[in-house]
């Protein structure tokens, strides 16, 4: 078992930065990454990184201004967000798992980003 808890979110201006974190304990994941869900939408990915080589992958529209990056030593993962869109707003879920392939089995709480124009 996994165990994520992501802090960070908050309200920023357009424009602006935001950093969230996800410490992950029990099992070491080997994939780790972020996702969202907007209000009337369904969750999607943004970016996921590899613990072992640090590759990163990210969706086209975050690309160039979101950053994530791990800290393998705290089992953490980190998205650096700026120029934040309002499209941005929406809740953000840490996922993680153990194996390199499949889907992701695990899930934090959620953390709220908020994105005011």
């Amino acid at each position: 078992q996994v165990q994520l808890v992501e802090s960070g979110g908050g309200l920023v201006q357009t424009g602006g930065s935001l950093i969230l974190s996800c410490a992950a304990s029990g099992r070491t994941p080997s994939v780790m990454g972020w996702f969202r869900q907007a209000p009337g939408k369904e969750r999607e990915f943004v970016a996921r990184i590899t613990r072992s080589s640090g590759l990163t992958y990210y969706t086209d529209s975050v690309k160039g201004r979101f950053t994530i990056s791990r800290d393998g030593a705290k089992n953490t993962v980190y998205l650096q967000m700026n120029s934040l869109k309002p499209e941005d707003t929406g809740v953000y879920y840490c996922a993680a798992k153990i194996p390199m392939i499949g889907t992701f089995d695990y899930w934090g709480q959620g953390t709220q980003v908020t994105v005011s124009s």
